[in-house]
């Protein structure tokens, strides 16, 4: 299952989402895309874009051509409502991140901000397969996904070699399967793309007590 009915109450609940999106993401698309002359010819699509939250604004703001799906009626409709108020342009569809429903090499760019992250390995794989399928040739993916030894990893109920459910601790806890992906197993995730590229950041919270870790994945089909 890629995707868990534990969001639909999340996005419910929460009356507000992130307004500006993550530096990691920002620098990747300046990176590779502010020199493009006609950004409405750049196609991005984003998984899991929740409610329209700081990527999917970001995105449609700085001009590019944006889709965006979510497994949450309530994210959408938010998403929909939030693109409307602030006069963007974007397309959001309701549906499953692992079977996209857009034809082959649609997109010159996928982005995901912490929406792989709650897939165990078997469900991310289907959805990398996915990613890949309706990138263009020479697309870039760009994905922000919790990192082994992230505050929380290893509490809960083991699903498999990297994830878990019902964290206990740490900022995915109450948030359905977290998997905190090692290099390895990054490897083995990506091994049909080119020019794979791992860095991570860490960040310490509550006094230097705890640390949460993420990967920055890029990569090229």
């Amino acid at each position: 299952m890629s995707w868990d009915p534990v969001w639909e109450k999340i996005f419910s609940e929460r009356s507000s989402w992130g307004k500006y999106p993550p530096e990691e993401l920002v620098r990747f698309i300046a990176q590779n895309y502010y020199q493009v002359q006609d950004r409405r010819a750049v196609k991005i699509l984003e998984i899991g874009c929740g409610p329209g939250g700081g990527t999917s604004w970001y995105i449609a703001r700085e001009g590019f051509t944006f889709s965006g799906i979510d497994g949450s009626q309530t994210a959408i409709d938010r998403a929909r409502q939030r693109f409307l108020n602030n006069r963007l342009e974007g397309e959001f569809v309701c549906g499953s991140i692992n079977t996209l429903p857009w034809g082959d090499e649609t997109f010159d760019c996928v982005v995901d901000t912490a929406c792989l992250q709650h897939n165990a390995e078997v469900d991310a794989e289907e959805t990398i397969r996915e990613v890949y399928r309706v990138m263009k040739i020479g697309g870039r993916h760009f994905s922000l996904t919790s990192k082994s030894n992230c505050w929380g990893d290893g509490t809960g109920v083991r699903v498999d070699e990297t994830s878990y459910r019902e964290v206990t601790e740490g900022p995915f806890s109450g948030t359905g399967i977290v998997r905190f992906a090692t290099k390895e197993s990054l490897l083995r995730l990506y091994e049909q793309f080119r020019e794979l590229n791992f860095e991570y950041s860490i960040r310490s919270v509550g006094g230097c007590r705890h640390e949460i870790a993420n990967w920055i994945v890029t990569c090229m089909k």
